[in-house]
């Protein structure tokens, strides 16, 4: 597809993933942008959905909003994490087919899949049981999109596809320990003991869960390929195809960040999932995606970019 003088919604443009997608799509010759702000179109409501659709006019719509934390803001917020993100979807791309839109991209995400998937995550297991307790609320209302997707295909003949990215990391993640992913909260952490000369921090759950992590620039590089060349039936992994686990990580974050204190566990804190890494194969050989950076070097530019952009005093507006 060539996409520089279609017109696009993009969802969440304007959080951590979106911002990059935008820039992606513009590298890319996209000039017609709109970029939704919550404020004007609450996209849970039925109203606003077609109220967007009728201002925006979108040939193509890349839905990444939702309603998203870590494990704590998951075991907080079940029923708001269900609701808000399962409506969102049905609304979004329902009056998407209504109005004629050309393509439908919608963002799932790794807490989708059976708490015991098989490592490396196929996409030919995501139905083999049930998500991981913690996330599952989350996880299954954004697998319904997937659902929605391939129903659409079969009556429709909708363009509707459907990515499952891993958890991203990077420049312009939220630091709110209430509300953030691992990496983000880590990397808190590790510098405000530094700065206060504090000797150790604690970490959630004993370490011993796996994760992969893929830089946000190399997700929002996928969105766009598969905005450009991938118009299937089925879900697609991305990912970098690896796993590390959270106490290495932990480690590895003290070290970049200058820690050199005590990682205490929490070991009353829930783990999550015990394994996460994708099979990223299908991505490569759908549209041609593969991840250009290493976890060291994304986590280098992460703490620069938080040590540069999150000064003392707007950390202590989030406390």
């Amino acid at each position: 597809m060539e996409i520089g003088s279609k017109r696009f919604v993009v969802t969440g443009g304007s959080g951590f993933l979106g911002k990059h997608v935008e820039s992606a799509l513009r590298q890319r010759g996209a000039n017609h942008i709109f970029v939704p702000q919550i404020e004007e179109y609450d996209l849970t409501r039925e109203e606003a959905v077609e109220r967007l659709y009728r201002d925006a006019c979108p040939q193509i719509v890349v839905h990444l909003a939702a309603e998203v934390g870590g494990i704590g803001a998951n075991l907080a917020n079940p029923g708001r994490f269900a609701y808000a993100n399962l409506i969102m979807g049905a609304l979004l791309m329902e009056h998407a087919r209504l109005a004629g839109v050309e393509k439908f991209l919608a963002l799932g995400t790794i807490c989708a899949y059976p708490k015991f998937t098989p490592v490396p995550f196929r996409e030919e297991d995501l139905w083999n049981g049930y998500p991981e307790e913690t996330n599952a609320p989350y996880g299954l209302a954004k697998k319904m999109l997937l659902v929605q997707a391939q129903a659409y295909r079969r009556q429709y003949n909708f363009n509707a596809i459907y990515l499952l990215p891993v958890n991203l990391y990077g420049p312009g993640d939220h630091f709110d320990l209430e509300t953030s992913h691992v990496i983000p909260a880590l990397i808190r952490k590790c510098l405000e003991a530094v700065e206060r000369s504090e000797q150790e921090i604690v970490c959630w759950g004993d370490g011993s869960p796996t994760r992969e992590f893929l830089y946000v620039e190399d997700c929002a590089e996928a969105i766009a390929l598969a905005v450009e060349r991938y118009d299937g039936n089925e879900p697609v992994n991305i990912g970098a195809g690896f796993e590390i686990s959270i106490r290495e990580l932990a480690e590895l974050i003290a070290e970049l960040t200058g820690f050199t204190g005590k990682l205490v566990w929490d070991i009353t804190k829930p783990n999550g999932q015990p394994r996460r890494c994708l099979d990223t194969r299908r991505a490569a050989e759908l549209f041609g995606f593969r991840a250009k950076t290493d976890l060291r070097t994304g986590l280098r530019r992460t703490i620069a970019w938080y040590q540069e952009n999150c000064s003392e005093r707007s950390l202590r507006s989030l406390r």
